[in-house]
């Protein structure tokens, strides 16, 4: 006789085979431990410890997660404390602009990006480091040089070859109050999932691709007002568990 715990068991199982078919599969006992996210945040211009702040209450209180912090701390950006917590989250949000960190701080951040650890980068992610500026095109694909100005709303529209991919599940496209990036010459890996417009322009947005066998996304959404939007919160919650490899989460 199937019991109830079985049958959960082995449609958990099939639903892990069918959305991460790359390696093996979690185990349900560590699929149902929280998801330890670590938010590392230090973009001034855009409000990132207020946004980042309510974002980790929010997936604290509707998702199976964990957050750590490594937030810095007034608009000190030579100082990023709370980056211990990187030995031992499975996921990193990253979500700083220009910093200037040195020493051990700047070779944990660097040596997990480059490690091939999961991430996700949000907006100013781009040029997240003053003194590490490569990190744009050697992890996360992209190829920030600037961005329009930020009088016309952006039109956000879903790229018809990714509309079946798991980071956009439940994702409904929204006009963004955010600045559109340049981003012409992205990696050529990249699986591009979301593209913005304003008149007369279009860039890309939000894509995902893989380095040294792990899992990035990228977007560069990030407004203040965009964490407002129940469809971007979404869109966030769909990438950190897609990037740790993990089932995302039906609600």
């Amino acid at each position: 006789m199937l019991t109830r715990s079985r049958f959960c068991l082995l449609i958990f199982s099939a639903i892990s085979l069918a959305v991460f078919p790359l390696g093996q599969p979690l185990s349900a006992a560590d699929a149902a431990k929280p998801l330890k996210v670590c938010l590392i945040s230090g973009s001034i211009e855009y409000k990132s410890n207020e946004s980042l702040d309510a974002f980790q209450t929010f997936l604290e209180s509707n998702y199976p997660v964990k957050c750590s912090r490594a937030f810095i701390v007034g608009e000190d950006i030579n100082k990023l404390p709370g980056l211990e917590n990187l030995d031992t989250c499975e996921v990193v949000l990253l979500f700083t602009r220009r910093l200037k960190i040195s020493g051990d701080e700047l070779e944990k951040l660097k040596n997990y990006c480059q490690s091939g650890r999961p991430l996700v980068g949000v907006r100013t992610a781009s040029h997240a480091l003053q003194n590490w500026l490569d990190l744009d095109k050697e992890v996360l694909g992209g190829n920030y040089h600037g961005h329009y100005s930020s009088d016309p709303e952006t039109e956000i529209k879903i790229v018809e070859s990714g509309k079946s991919h798991p980071v956009l599940s439940g994702f409904t496209p929204f006009r963004s109050a955010a600045s559109l990036y340049k981003n012409e010459g992205l990696a050529t890996d990249n699986e591009l999932l979301l593209t913005g417009t304003i008149p007369e322009h279009t860039e890309a947005i939000a894509w995902t691709r893989m380095h040294k066998g792990g899992r990035v996304f990228y977007t560069s959404l990030g407004h203040p007002q965009d964490f407002t939007e129940a469809s971007f919160r979404r869109l966030l919650v769909n990438a950190l568990f897609w990037t740790a490899g993990r089932p995302i989460p039906i609600k």
